[in-house]
């Protein structure tokens, strides 16, 4: 059960007054051999608990939805794109099935796999740090940045607007 609840998150789902909860069966879970349970105690004028339902994995610190197959569930963690998601499959041999589908030996797999990249806070930070160094030694790049201006060699007198931000009327400018 620890593993099973370290995987997957659980949202309790609550059931209006008067409403009916039905016991899951095991056959009826959304995850193969994973039976979820409710008691149907009443309280009176009160709202009730419904079962569990399992809404997301969890991979990397990340809710991957359920819905979605394993390779386009992996682009939702920052750092991996469709090539690394692609990538990621052939190297763990699994099928590219719907994650609510993937068994728990499969995903402690997929995990493991995807731990070998530099994704999400680590990746976040190692981009800061460089732009942060390009800063430091005053290169191109960094004053830049620090003027909040293209990099790469864009014009600037038009467009740009990402860079520099909304317009600012400059007073007795005329043609």
């Amino acid at each position: 059960m620890a593993a099973f609840c370290a995987s997957r998150v659980a949202v309790p789902v609550v059931v209006a007054k008067g409403g009916v909860v039905s016991k899951q069966s095991s056959q009826a879970s959304a995850f193969h051999g994973v039976s979820v349970k409710s008691h149907s105690a009443k309280f009176a004028g009160a709202q009730q608990r419904g079962a569990l339902q399992i809404r997301a994995a969890r991979v990397a610190n990340v809710e991957i939805p359920n819905n979605k197959r394993v390779a386009t569930a992996l682009t939702y963690v920052y750092g991996i794109g469709d090539t690394t998601a692609a990538k990621i499959i052939a190297e763990t041999g699994l099928e590219n099935k719907r994650v609510r589908e993937m068994e728990e030996e499969e995903l402690t797999t997929l995990r493991a796999e995807v731990d070998k990249y530099l994704i999400e806070g680590n990746l976040r930070r190692f981009n800061m740090m460089n732009i942060k160094r390009l800063k430091e030694i005053q290169c191109y790049r960094g004053k830049r940045h620090i003027s909040g201006l293209p990099l790469r060699g864009q014009r600037t007198k038009t467009n740009a607007r990402t860079r520099k931000g909304k317009t600012k009327t400059v007073a007795g400018k005329k043609k």
